[in-house]
């Protein structure tokens, strides 16, 4: 596809970066990595980091449409989608409600469970709300070792694996310092992966899977985006049937979801059942040079520049305003 393709069909391009959430570090290698991607393409990409600029000014400075490589609250939780929305300006990734949706694991979990898919055992406690009998009451409800994660945040920050009850407390209260939400669950000890999408609807697609085999199994904040230790494997190796059963969960998620444009589904796999189950879906995943997507699409055959350009050509809005073209 040729560059004067590009530029006469995406215009004026904003890339949304680094915003409010813990997650801004992260937020501005992959918005970094988007803008050069899309300006090597010939794209008219610039970056725009709307907790610096008042977002209104992406219509005032004739903006055409939005890369979203914002990650976390006010960027993929449905809040931008919404201003985005009420400006008329297309976005890539997905609409308000499924942004709103998959950013609350907890949110995500009932939806699963309504729906029949496989996720872990939880419970909530509210921050305010809960008493030491409570907290001491999960491991029980749980099994140990259990994870203890804020229900609103990604990149596991906040995140503790609890091995004994003597941890829980402090466990529950770093959550809490992050979110009113603090979700309980049950750990599945065996096969970390994941799993992208892309596109929209029955034409989705589920890429291929990615093993992942972190330092002494604890893929923490530090270990995703910091250092070069932890192995990221695809094809995965998994046993016959298995990788097309995750990718067949991971899209009756999505889908139930109503998620469009892209995202990627953490998934475990008991190793003695070996049964999947669902964690999260992230709308607006990582760009990053360690990155899974970009990891997987590769594997597809699909570049990181020309991921770019395939995510960018499925900007659109939920709702189209009336007397658009």
């Amino acid at each position: 596809m040729s560059t004067s393709f590009h530029n006469s069909s995406f215009g004026k391009v904003a890339v949304l970066m680094g915003g409010m959430s813990a997650e801004r570090e992260i937020s501005l290698m992959s918005g970094t990595g988007v803008l050069q991607a899309l300006k090597s393409r010939g794209v008219d990409a610039h970056a725009f980091d709307p907790s610096l600029r008042d977002i209104g000014s992406l219509k005032a400075e004739g903006f055409d449409s939005c890369f979203i490589a914002l990650h976390g609250r006010f960027g993929e939780d449905g809040t931008v989608q919404g201003a985005l929305e009420l400006l008329g300006i297309p976005y890539t990734g997905s609409g308000v409600m499924a942004s709103s949706m998959a950013i609350d694991k907890v949110m995500t979990k009932r939806v699963l469970l309504a729906e029949g898919l496989p996720t872990p055992k939880y419970v909530l406690l509210r921050r305010g709300a809960y008493s030491a009998a409570d907290i001491d009451a999960v491991p029980a409800a749980l099994g140990l070792p259990l994870i203890v994660k804020p229900a609103r945040e990604g990149s596991s920050i906040g995140l503790t694996r609890v091995v004994n009850v003597q941890e829980m407390a402090a466990a529950v209260e770093q959550a809490a310092k992050l979110d009113a939400d603090i979700l309980c669950e049950q750990f599945v000890a065996g096969d970390e992966v994941t799993c992208p999408v892309l596109g929209s609807g029955p034409a989705a697609k589920a890429l291929p899977v990615i093993r992942i085999v972190a330092p002494e199994g604890n893929y923490d904040y530090q270990n995703k985006y910091f250092t070069d230790t932890t192995q990221y494997i695809v094809p995965c190796g998994l046993p016959a049937g298995e990788e097309a059963a995750i990718q067949d969960i991971v899209l009756k998620a999505y889908r139930t979801l109503n998620c469009r444009g892209w995202a990627r589904a953490d998934v475990m796999i008991d190793k003695a059942t070996r049964k999947p189950y669902l964690l999260e879906i992230n709308t607006s995943p990582g760009m990053t040079g360690h990155s899974l997507v970009p990891m997987s699409a590769r594997a597809a055959g699909l570049s990181y520049e020309d991921l770019c350009i395939e995510l960018l050509k499925t900007a659109a809005l939920d709702y189209k305003q009336e007397g658009a073209a």
